[in-house]
């Protein structure tokens, strides 16, 4: 049956009863044969407040002039952002989980109100790249995600010191500040890795949230192969934006909508890129918010299945050696797909928006000999995934941790309570926290935050403190994916809610066993109870506006999802 590419945008544009439609639409500049075209939506985050976002309105432009040779008519809608990297260790840093459902929300407004017949979204910080595919699964018109491209790396001016002559990231600021309060490099050299870290636009250039979740998406199939892996700065990022306004009027004529595209098998090619590269222990909640909005089932269970079968091959920043674009330069993630196909961990008969499958993308891709990040199966870094999920009697909802750096599997200390992270920071550049110590993040969770934030301003003083190996950290909150250490994260039920997180006292005995998957308070059942019988909720931070409005919202804190 032949496919009408302009299915949408009919019912608004066309006929003389919608004169008055395209008269607005003229006073902006649309002429008769623009507004007889299909309209296709190009979304973006630019903001003026971070580098990660700040080529958007140049990509965007590339995918209009793309979209106009293939004969569509292109409309550009901005969206806000909220940069974890600026906000970090602040009250700002609850506005960001919330961003992503601001962002998705905001463009589904326009691209339905608007009746669009198709979409490119262009992503770029860590909320925006989940958004932006989100709300694919949620309009389901023809469309496909462009991420801006990592930044690139930096180095310091100076020789001395621990972080001259690395590649740096944004993980490296937040470690320099641990070593600065721990008296373990001067002011100059602190200053040395502030001013270079970040050298230009871009996302945080390590296989943080961003990166993780930008080739995630790819694995899934709604953004081509390698396009993603990019540099913001590299030429060809402006070609293949110019490419992306091309694709998606095929898919506009094709009637190719993502739900035709993603399957289940889909995500759990998603889910095993994520683990085959260490990736960001916020690719759970994304992935599974995403799935929500594609109309696919999905658990924490599943990633912890994939994750115990998948083998690490990238030594990627926060916990190995290369950063984002010295794994483009690697080959990028078709490479990675290619070890997962030889592993037989790919479904490789899934479809992607270029019509291809994931199979024929990634046997296609050429692999740069010598090469060192990508290491080949025989030689893989760990023979497990980079994350797994826990249970136990402080977390029976579930929780996960991070294992992509890890050497050890267990740990067993006293607990140290923090009611909110800012203590927790403070303490640890006080030097109250000792080795063996297990450090407790409480009413940092979707609800209690609210808005889940992020811990880098504190497991990156404890790395640059140097008692990442020593120390383990647990809270209701989120991991930035620059984290790396004994972190376990998204611990269900929230304190909030009274999970059993909010009935631990200093001194406690916790115990961790990655091997058994087990988070356990080591207080009899009973004394839990009467502590737990005992319990008051806090009084709300916010009684009224966005955050207000969010943490009464709360639709499943597993997966810190907002309706």
């Amino acid at each position: 049956m032949a496919v009408d590419p302009r299915k949408r945008s009919r019912v608004l544009l066309e006929g003389t009863d919608r004169a008055a439609a395209r008269a607005m639409m003229k006073a902006v500049g649309f002429s008769d044969q623009d507004l007889s075209r299909p309209q296709i939506g190009v979304a973006h985050s630019w903001i003026g407040t971070m580098p990660c976002n700040w080529n958007h309105r140049k990509l965007a432009e590339k995918v209009m002039q793309g979209i106009r040779a293939a004969g569509g008519t292109p409309i550009e809608v901005n969206t806000i952002s909220i940069t974890d990297g600026i906000t970090m260790g602040t009250e700002g840093m609850k506005g960001s989980l919330i961003s992503r459902e601001v962002v998705a929300d905001s463009v589904e407004l326009v691209a339905r109100s608007h009746m669009f017949d198709g979409i490119v979204t262009i992503s770029g910080c860590d909320k925006t790249i989940p958004a932006m595919t989100m709300v694919l699964g949620r309009l389901d018109i023809p469309g496909l995600m462009l991420y801006c491209g990592s930044i690139m790396f930096g180095r310091c001016a100076g020789s001395e010191g621990p972080f001259a002559g690395r590649n740096l990231t944004i993980q490296d600021v937040f470690e320099a500040i641990g070593a600065y309060n721990a008296g373990k490099i001067p002011l100059e050299q602190f200053k040395d890795v502030e001013d270079h870290a970040c050298p230009g636009a871009g996302a945080c250039g390590g296989q943080f949230t961003a990166n993780t979740m930008a080739t995630a998406y790819e694995m899934l199939g709604m953004s081509p192969m390698g396009w993603n892996d990019i540099p913001a700065i590299d030429p060809r990022k402006e070609e293949v934006a110019f490419e992306s306004g091309k694709l998606v009027m095929e898919l506009v004529r094709q009637g190719l909508t993502p739900r035709k595209i993603v399957t289940r098998k889909s995500f759990e090619n998603s889910i095993a890129g994520v683990m085959a590269t260490g990736g960001s222990t916020n690719a759970v909640l994304h992935l599974m918010a995403t799935a929500r909005d594609f109309g696919v089932k999905l658990a924490i269970e599943d990633f912890d299945r994939i994750s115990r079968k998948t083998p690490v091959v990238a030594d990627l920043k926060p916990w190995g050696n290369y950063t984002a674009p010295e794994m483009y330069d690697a080959g990028g993630m078709a490479v990675v797909g290619k070890r997962l196909l030889e592993a037989r961990l790919l479904h490789g008969s899934e479809k992607t928006v270029t019509g291809r499958t994931i199979g024929e993308e990634v046997k296609a891709a050429p692999e740069p000999a010598g090469q060192q990040v990508i290491k080949p199966l025989a030689k893989a870094l760990k023979s497990e995934g980079g994350i797994a999920i826990l249970r136990g009697n402080l977390a029976p909802g579930g929780c996960v941790i991070k294992l992509s750096g890890q050497k050890k599997y267990s740990h067993r200390g006293p607990a140290r309570v923090f009611e909110v992270e800012e203590d927790a920071f403070q303490a640890i550049k006080k030097g109250k926290i000792k080795p063996n110590d297990v450090i407790v993040i409480r009413y940092e969770g979707p609800r209690g935050g609210p808005g889940m934030r992020e811990m880098l301003h504190v497991s990156g003083a404890l790395q640059g403190a140097g008692l990442g190996e020593s120390v383990a950290l647990m809270t209701d909150g989120r991991f930035s994916g620059a984290t790396h250490g004994f972190m376990i994260g998204h611990i269900v039920p929230e304190a909030a809610e009274r999970g059993p997180i909010a009935a631990v006292r200093n001194g406690d005995t916790i115990s961790i066993d990655v091997k058994k998957r087990r988070l356990d308070l080591e207080v009899p059942a009973g004394e839990i109870k009467k502590r737990l019988a005992k319990w008051k909720a806090p009084k709300p931070h916010f009684t009224t506006g966005v955050f207000a409005k969010y943490a009464a919202g709360v639709a499943d804190a597993s997966v810190g999802a907002y309706t």
